[in-house]
């Protein structure tokens, strides 16, 4: 149970929060289930499929 951490503040704790997020989830590392794309241009790349679907 070394993983458990007591924060002074919300904010300390969003903070540390979000910062981890961040760093699991890496937006820059390819990933082989996107296509070896980077996160963000596999999503903008799908958004962009479904905008297609609805305007034809």
């Amino acid at each position: 149970m070394g993983d458990r951490h007591t924060f002074a503040t919300r904010t300390e704790a969003r903070v540390k929060i979000a910062t981890w997020i961040t760093d699991f989830y890496n937006a820059r590392r390819l990933h082989s289930v996107c296509g070896f794309k980077r996160p963000i241009d596999y999503e903008r790349d799908y958004r962009a499929t479904l905008t297609e679907g609805l305007a034809a």
